[in-house]
Order: structure tokens, then sequence, then C-alpha cells
């Protein structure tokens, strides 16, 4: 059997107790560690389920496929996945590719990001279409999240972003030289995506569009949610730039353009003044 295994967002004991005793008995574990990171790493996942852990970094997921499923057939193997199984579009060609071969697969589920994300007090079901926002180069600086976030404000709705990281990225050296070097690991804060996108609302009020949002309107900040240090933060996009919201995972969220009064009562309670709080809802009919 292949098992697809979620572990939450936060410490090694967000696995559920079934998702446990599936690590405990399998022949082999891989922790999947690029798309996503824990705030603990392997050697205290390793001391809790009691057993060694084999990492398996973009290359081997996406290009030694055949490696993880090898004897999936025979014996039993779990693949461990920060948040849930499915919050990444790789983990369903992982089960796509062991059906293929007849390998037969269970997924055991956990939190993610997209129902955690409910602990700033925006309500899940008035969410749109999630978004990354990738890090910017001086030569690639897309910018089509900034239509899904604009899409999704006219229908009323809250964004999630999801910001960039790079874990055991090659340096453009190492590509050319064809030698294994590697960049050192980088995640996007919440405030290099408020940087970023503030730059794209000067853009597009440079070639006189009508803009979705501004500097001026709310946006709220997540880092490490699910973990006992997890920090929220409600303040206007400009105030976001210059934010610290301490070690990764950050998450960004760009509120819809009129908030429930519940939502604004609980989410008042992270913001940096809430007076300007106030002020900043109901500007935008909030």
């Amino acid at each position: 059997m292949f098992y697809l295994i979620g572990l939450g967002l936060g410490s090694a004991k967000d696995v559920t107790v079934k998702g446990l005793e599936i690590i405990q008995k399998c022949d082999r574990v891989y922790l999947e560690a690029y798309t996503s990171i824990l705030t603990v790493g392997k050697e205290a996942l390793e001391e809790f389920y009691g057993r060694p852990i084999l990492l398996a970094d973009r290359e081997l997921v996406e290009s030694g496929s055949e490696e993880i499923l090898a004897n999936s057939d025979k014996e039993d193997v779990a693949f461990l996945v920060v948040g849930d199984p499915f919050g990444a579009t790789t983990h369903t060609d992982l089960v796509l590719r062991a059906r293929e071969k007849g390998i037969k697969t269970q997924i055991i589920h956990n939190a993610s990001i997209l129902n955690a994300v409910g602990c700033c007090g925006l309500q899940l079901y008035s969410y749109g279409e999630v978004v990354s926002i990738p890090f910017w180069t001086e030569t690639w600086q897309p910018d089509s999240f900034y239509d899904k976030i604009a899409e999704n404000r006219k229908r009323g709705l809250h964004t999630l972003c999801l910001l960039d990281i790079k874990v055991k990225e090659p340096t453009l050296e190492s590509i050319l030289k064809k030698k294994q070097e590697y960049m050192p690991p980088k995640f996007m804060s919440v405030s290099e995506a408020a940087d970023q996108l503030i730059q794209i609302l000067e853009r597009k009020r440079r070639e006189d569009n009508e803009l979705a949002f501004t500097e001026g309107s709310l946006a709220v900040g997540l880092a490490r949610v699910g973990s006992e240090d997890q920090r929220i933060l409600a303040s206007s996009l400009s105030e976001m730039r210059n934010a610290d919201l301490g070690p990764p995972l950050h998450c960004l969220v760009i509120p819809g353009e009129t908030l429930h009064p519940l939502e604004s009562e609980y989410l008042v309670q992270f913001a940096s003044n809430s007076e300007n709080f106030t002020e900043m809802t109901k500007s935008e009919g909030h």
C-alpha cells in the first residue's frame, strides 16, 4: 500500500492517530520537504514517530517518483505531507502514478492552511480563488495574481495568498555547469508580498487602470498558523509592507470589500490600531 499522510501545520503531534499508526508500521517513510515546512525539523518527527524518515526533495518527488513507489505493491510506503495531502498538485500526480502501476493507495487527511486560515475570523465560505505570490527577480515580475484578487474582490470574496518558498533551488551557475549547487532556503514574508502588491498598484495607477484595492485597503498577515507562536496582524496594505511577523511560514489575506459584522468583530482583535481599523473598514464599505 502507498499511503499519503497529512501532518497538519504545527508540531510533530499534529499527525492524526490513524496517520501515526500507519507511519509506525510502514517499511519506508518519506517526508516531502519542498512545498511546505513544519516548524519542527525531521529529527523531531523521527523522535516522536520512533523511526527513521527519508527526506523527499523537489528533485526526488518530481523526477524520482519511481524510487518512492518502488515495491509499494509488496511493501507499505508512507509519504508525509505538511498540511493536507491534496494541498499541492504534485501529490495528486503521485497518487495517479501509483494507481497507474496498480499500487493500492490510501489518503489520510489533516488540517491545511486552506481551512486553518479561518483562525483570523474571516469566514471560510466567503473566500474566492486561492492565489500564489512568487518571488520576483529583476527580469521576471509577473502580476497575474493581482487579477485573480481583483476578480474575488468584485464578487465580495476574500483572497488567501500563499507565499513563495524556495527550498533546494539550483543556482543558475549549477544549471549551466550541470553541477549540483543550491541556493540557501528562502521564504517570502507578508511584508515582501505586500511590497510586490503595492508595486503592482503603482504600475496600474500609471496605466490609468481602475484599482481593485489600494495601499490603504485592509490586509491580514498570518505567520506559523497552527503553531503555539502563531501571529496574526490586521492592518492596511501599506503598514503590512513594514510588518515583521517573525519566522516562516507566512500567508496573506486580502479581504473582500464588505465584511460580515462578526468578521469585523473578530478581526479587530488583531488590528495594529483599532481606531484605524474601524476607519479603514468604514471607508471600504465594511
